[in-house]
């Protein structure tokens, strides 16, 4: 199965589309993520504020940190290959990388994070 890992930068949460003032390049980058995971994508985010360690094990990722800083992340690894750093890459890039057909999305989606939903609880990220 192909992997495609992202090393985020400190975010307030997970997917850092929570609170008042939402990014809606976050929104889109998760809602991307959650559809290339709907097609057999294994997904993993990890995020320098909750588990720095990784950052430092990965040689490819502690070599971005070494030469940009965080300035540098998020760091986009597909199968332990560096596809993109310091961006959040499109859906159809992703789709590329992973060799899966591209897809544009079907509905509007909500971050979730914090209950837009009324029938869907908060996170408690918020």
């Amino acid at each position: 199965m192909t992997s495609l890992t992202v090393y985020d930068p400190a975010m307030c949460c997970s997917t850092g589309i929570c609170g008042a003032d939402v990014d809606q390049n976050l929104v889109t980058f998760a809602a991307d993520l959650d559809w290339l995971k709907s097609v057999g994508i294994n997904v993993t985010r990890i995020n320098i504020s909750n588990e720095p360690m990784k950052f430092v094990e990965n040689a490819k990722v502690k070599s971005v940190l070494d030469s940009e800083g965080v300035e540098g992340l998020p760091v986009i690894l597909v199968d332990g290959d560096t596809r993109s750093q310091s961006r959040f890459p499109n859906r159809a890039e992703m789709a590329k990388w992973v060799g899966v057909e591209f897809s544009e999305p079907t509905e509007k989606t909500s971050s979730g994070c914090c209950g837009d939903d009324k029938n869907e609880k908060s996170s408690g990220c918020c």
